[in-house]
């Protein structure tokens, strides 16, 4: 019968997960288990009939383990147990030593200790760990994208985000001088147009041409500044450096006004009005970065040739880009200018050429459109001019020759310049705003920049001449 329960216990500790170490009260090994075996790395033949200390002293990695054991042995008054690291010259594992006394009858006669391989679980705890390290740093990380969208607003590509995040004084208050190009854009009549429609239409008009045109504009490596109103202010070759800055800002433009056709289908799907946008290029030095205090920064950008993008961009009418001639400098061969138009901004000593660009890259600026068809009859017009966005209190009169839905000839004996702003009264339409485009032998090309509700109804009723 004892032989019956000696061989039950043998093959119990021989097939425990767990490993056993039994030592005498002397401190010699006297069993390791096939676990123990594999749990400490060692065969049984190096560590049975050996002292623990001899077997074991050596590695300062085993201290706890070594020291947990020892306690055990020679300290008769208490068991041990605990968590502890233990180094096979592989790898460290992470053991749960526990102790316990061997007797023989009434007689304490040696120690057992059980090893349990926890490493399992201090990976899993160590994952929690790591998770919770993962929590903070995308704490850290919103505070820092928030912080972005509050310097910058939402208008970077994720390209400039990154590099910006990649840069250790990319957020940092202060300026740098550098040459890049700005672009300017428009629409043409909105703030007339805003005055006839209801404000949850116009914001959601305003929106959709908005999005439409920020998608196109990082997509060619530029960054919004602010929009204003209506109106956009962007830049090119910054915080970005690119070699190529006047070309991206021109191909954006382009892109911007080819998209104006969908962006009027969408309109007319809506039930809104149609949309007309004109756009301003020019390259030179400005200042460049973080402006602002502790607790409000925005990313701007100041100095003239700011100003002057400003201006060219005035000059332009719907369905325009005028790019002044450091911009056309760097575009190469790929720009197609339309025709060059001399005009002289405030705050420039000498006339300044602008180009007006047809395309780029072989890609057209516009869809085509129709040229003022001459009237059956003349029409009578009363018209005013506008200076500084003021409507002059005396009017002038004219007749209007020729017309299409986007220009018209205007015949009048008042003195009118290129790119003169009119306001102007035509059979019944009141607040139809124009530019002079061009003065011809037969009067002035005048260009529609904002024209009332019913009007395209209006034109295409009037007769014209079959000749």
């Amino acid at each position: 019968m004892s032989e019956t329960r000696e061989f039950i216990q043998e093959s119990v500790i021989r097939d425990m997960s767990e490993g056993l170490l039994t030592l005498g009260l002397d401190g010699v090994i006297t069993s390791v288990n096939p676990a123990a075996e594999r749990i400490l790395d060692r065969p049984e033949r190096e560590l049975a009939g050996k002292r623990f200390a001899a077997a074991f002293f050596g590695q300062e990695e085993n201290d706890s383990f070594n020291q947990l054991v020892l306690d055990a042995i020679y300290n008769a008054g208490s068991t041990q147990n605990g968590f502890v690291p233990y180094n096979t010259g592989k790898a460290t594992k992470q053991l749960y030593v526990t102790t316990s006394f061997l007797h023989r009858g009434t007689e304490r006669v040696g120690v057992v200790a059980v090893l349990s391989d926890v490493s399992e679980l201090f990976e899993l705890r160590d994952a929690v760990k790591a998770m919770n390290r993962i929590k903070a740093l995308n704490g850290q990380l919103e505070m820092r994208n928030k912080l972005l969208n509050e310097t910058f607003g939402r208008f970077l590509s994720d390209e400039i985000v990154h590099q910006l995040l990649e840069t250790p004084d990319g957020l940092a208050l202060g300026g740098k001088k550098r040459r890049l190009t700005i672009l300017m854009s428009d629409l043409r009549g909105f703030t007339a147009l805003s005055e006839r429609m209801e404000p949850q239409a116009l914001i959601h008009q305003l929106n959709h041409y908005l999005g439409e045109m920020t998608e196109i504009i990082q997509a060619n490596a530029g960054t919004i500044i602010e929009f204003i109103g209506d109106g956009i202010l962007a830049i090119f070759g910054a915080p970005a450096p690119s070699e190529r800055h006047e070309a991206e800002a021109v191909r954006a433009a382009v892109e911007m006004q080819r998209r104006m056709a969908e962006i009027n289908r969408w309109n007319a799907a809506q039930g809104y009005p149609t949309l007309e946008m004109g756009v301003g290029v020019n390259t030179g030095e400005v200042i460049v970065g973080n402006i602002g205090s502790e607790k409000r920064t925005k990313y701007g950008v100041v100095g003239s040739h700011v100003n002057l993008c400003g201006r060219i961009e005035s000059y332009t009418v719907g369905g325009e880009i005028l790019i002044s001639p450091q911009t056309r400098e760097g575009c190469g061969n790929e720009l197609e200018v339309a025709e060059e138009r001399e005009v002289m901004p405030k705050g420039v000593r000498e006339p300044l050429i602008l180009a007006l660009v047809g395309g780029f890259g072989g890609v057209s600026c516009r869809e085509a459109e129709d040229a003022p068809v001459p009237l059956e009859t003349p029409m009578g017009v009363r018209f005013q001019p506008i200076h500084d966005k003021h409507v002059d209190e005396e009017s002038a009169s004219g007749r209007l020759t020729a017309l299409s839905l986007h220009e018209a000839l205007l015949s009048t004996d008042t003195p009118l310049k290129r790119f003169d702003n009119l306001e102007m009264e035509a059979g019944g339409m009141d607040g139809i705003l124009c530019k002079v485009i061009a003065q011809r032998d037969d009067g002035f090309l005048i260009r529609f920049t904002s024209t009332p509700e019913g009007f395209a109804e209006w034109a295409n009723a009037l007769p014209h001449s079959q000749s």
